[in-house]
């Protein structure tokens, strides 16, 4: 067993909120023990994090019922609670949200504050007739109007869904459209890499194409600041949002539902086709989110919570629940990297940040910048770093503890949008060991399975859960029988929820994740996941980021490896041996590309995902078809005529 990167004082462990809740949980021994009662005592786990928690709302008598059944298993059947009531529980001064624009700009919103906002907003979208399972869409940056609108939607029962500014206008239709919003809330641009970004333009099309949309609240950023943004109050409709706010409300009357009454609609990423349209109940992901933030991640009400996000992402709810602890959210809406790669950091310096969530492409990115915040920056109150959207390379792994700081947990994160939350992530009282996911959540009865539906342990496979969790989809949008919602996760094993990830459990109870399933290499019938190539890619100093597909060829697979290298570099014979001799000798002849070519660019989601199944398609010749849930589809155009 190697040696861990970081291990937590004993101190840290006793302070823990996980240790509070295993005694409260009176389960004994360690982490495993923990997470066996969870699994296996699935309802007395849940019930205990509702109550040390302290879910408001009516509990109700029973927790499961038909535990057996994936889906169709009733958590909570007879509770009654409501979602923004348990994030707007605290009404004081401390300040919930700290707000930054690329532009600089900052705001902060205090509870009161923000309950009085969400009170204002909420009277407002009764008044226009909004009903318990309307759906408010919101069409808007990272900004402290997003929040409001979330929880104001939330506090009457409607359903809220949100996707980025930054969206192209199919990507838009293409979620919004599906699901019939009563009311739109957008804003008229954001700032980008140091540009204004005006989409009013944008808006007027949405409001041709979605005829269900009934109001418009407009959130003004920028003002004169674009050609255009003047018209944003002649959009059809349309109220400016700060009106609102400006009008005083009575208290909020919570609207209490049943534990799976449907919360928000997320989006699957859409690069192979329509997005599917992911309904979350308000119970699951309460509970769900409480879990992690207070256990997994110790967040406390002293704490200040940073993830770099849009509201495109998942992330941006999973922040927003960190309200419901009572800590400080921080808000940032702009490049990560303007005006220089340090900038997160300097912001994570000057607001004392504890808790900083980001992507592994974004610490990837600062290695190869240079950026060493440990000799630079003094960040005392950090005492988690949060990772998520890839595969963590071992290198980024290292980089954080030589460089960023020392004590420190690195928490390298997986789930996804299905779930809204994590089945592997960190744990405050584990150690980190180079490469690995520290623990399977509680409550999570994750596995890797053979293709026999075998459970596997230091072999690689899928990943899935093998019992009902609460914050599993209560289904998708339009598919009143289920077909689609099953196929998704339940076709591969029977009444076993299959992920989609290509993984593998380690001797230390961590684990690996290799990437996505349907991503998988598979040269000569041996699987290789994209992510132990571009471990190894990483390390060469000339190649700034890659992606690696499998190119169906004489009736076989060969790999071909595309980089992206920094300027005035090109990819001659040396480097080309360099990066197959570096893959050679630390993985296998067989993770060894056929062919090695330079592009200029690599497509990504708005979230920041490599889509190695756009590239894959453009290789064959087969269409892309869902190009606006790219950030920069440009990008697919470079791939064309290559091999």
């Amino acid at each position: 067993m190697k040696n861990p990167l970081w291990s937590p004082a004993p101190q840290r462990i006793a302070e823990s909120n996980m240790q509070a809740f295993q005694a409260f949980c009176d389960v004994t021994g360690g982490y495993e023990q923990l997470h066996q009662f969870s699994v296996t005592e699935k309802a007395a786990f849940w019930s205990a994090v509702w109550d040390y928690c302290g879910v408001i709302g009516d509990k109700g008598e029973t927790v499961l019922r038909h535990p057996e059944r994936m889906p169709g298993a009733e958590w909570f059947p007879e509770a009654k609670l409501n979602f923004a009531e348990n994030l707007l529980r605290y009404r004081d001064d401390k300040i919930a949200l700290i707000a930054y624009l690329e532009t600089g700009q900052r705001r902060t919103l205090s509870y009161a504050e923000l309950y009085q906002q969400v009170a204002s907003t909420a009277a407002w979208l009764a008044q226009k007739g909004v009903q318990p399972g309307d759906r408010v869409a919101a069409l808007l940056p990272n900004i402290p109007e997003a929040m409001v609108v979330m929880l104001a939607a939330t506090s009457l029962g409607a359903i809220f869904s949100s996707c980025s500014p930054d969206f192209g206008v199919s990507g838009i239709l293409d979620r919004f459209g599906q699901i019939g919003p009563k009311v739109l809330v957008t804003c008229d641009g954001y700032f980008y890499n140091g540009k204004p970004v005006a989409i009013t333009q944008r808006v007027e099309r949405i409001l041709e194409a979605v005829d269900s949309i009934e109001q418009v609240l407009m959130v003004k950023l920028l003002n004169s600041e674009a050609d255009n943004a003047a018209s944003a109050e002649n959009v059809r409709n349309t109220t400016l949002l700060l009106e609102v706010l400006e009008t005083p409300a009575a208290d909020i009357k919570f609207h209490r539902t049943d534990f799976n009454h449907p919360l928000y609609i997320m989006y699957s990423s859409g690069t192979t086709g329509a997005p599917k349209c992911i309904v979350h109940g308000v119970g699951g992901t309460l509970l769900q989110h409480l879990k992690e933030h207070q256990l997994h991640t110790n967040l406390q009400r002293q704490d200040k919570l940073f993830f770099f996000t849009t509201c495109g992402w998942m992330m941006w709810n999973w922040l927003a629940s960190g309200l419901a602890t009572g800590a400080t959210m921080i808000l940032y809406d702009g490049s990560p990297f303007h005006p220089a790669p340090n900038a997160m950091i300097n912001l994570a310096e000057q607001e004392q940040v504890s808790i900083f969530g980001t992507s592994a492409k974004y610490l990837a990115s600062l290695q190869k910048a240079e950026i060493k915040p440990a000799e630079s920056h003094n960040l005392a109150k950090l005492h988690t770093v949060l990772s998520t959207g890839s595969p963590l390379s071992h290198e980024s792994y290292n980089y954080v503890y030589t460089d960023f700081k020392q004590d420190i947990c690195l928490a390298s994160i997986s789930g996804g949008t299905d779930i809204i939350s994590c089945f592997v992530l960190g744990n405050p009282n584990l150690p980190v060991f180079e490469g690995e996911l520290q623990c399977a959540g509680l409550g999570m009865d994750v596995k890797i399975y053979d293709d026999q539906g075998k459970a596997i342990i230091q072999q690689k496979g899928e990943m899935v859960c093998q019992s009902t969790f609460p914050s599993m989809p209560i289904g998708f949008w339009n598919d009143a029988s289920g077909e689609k919602y099953h196929a998704a996760y339940f076709a591969k094993f029977d009444n076993i929820w299959a992920h989609g990830d290509y993984g593998e459990q380690t001797a230390n109870d961590g684990y690996v994740i290799y990437g996505r399933s349907d991503a998988v290499l598979n040269p000569g019938g041996v699987r290789i996941g994209t992510a132990e190539i571009y471990r190894q890619v990483e390390k060469i100093d000339a190649v700034l980021e890659s992606v690696c597909i499998g190119q169906d060829w004489q009736g076989d697979v060969r790999v071909i490896l595309f980089v992206v290298l920094r300027p005035g570099i090109e990819l001659g014979a040396e480097l080309v041996a360099e990066i197959k001799s570096t893959i050679r000798q630390h993985t296998s002849p067989r993770h060894v590309p056929a062919l090695v070519i330079a592009v200029a660019d690599i497509p990504r989601t708005i979230s920041g995902k490599i889509v190695e199944l756009a590239v894959r398609n453009v290789v064959h010749g087969r269409p892309v078809t869902n190009t606006d849930a790219l950030a920069n589809p440009e990008s697919l155009a470079g791939f064309k005529g290559l091999v």
